[in-house]
């Protein structure tokens, strides 16, 4: 009975490890790029899925938009 309840304790937290990595993938693909300059540092304000909305928020401001180093570095190199 004992070996029973640990056998699927261990299934049960396999499949919620599995399931937060499937989310943190997920996530990664909405925050490709990063706002940056003076203000920001960096990598900056990481939380924008496309160009045209981090450039939205950076427009009349002295930042720029520029790509999530967690998002280009996790990209397969192909030579």
């Amino acid at each position: 009975m004992r070996r029973t309840i640990l056998t699927l304790a261990s299934f049960a937290t396999l499949i919620a490890a599995s399931l937060s990595a499937a989310q943190a993938q997920a996530q990664a693909g909405s925050d490709r790029y990063c706002l940056q300059g003076r203000n920001w540092g960096y990598p900056g304000n990481c939380q924008f899925a496309s160009y045209q909305q981090c450039a939205a928020t950076a427009s009349g401001t002295s930042a720029y938009c520029g790509i999530n180093p967690r998002y280009a570095y996790s990209q397969p190199y192909h030579y």
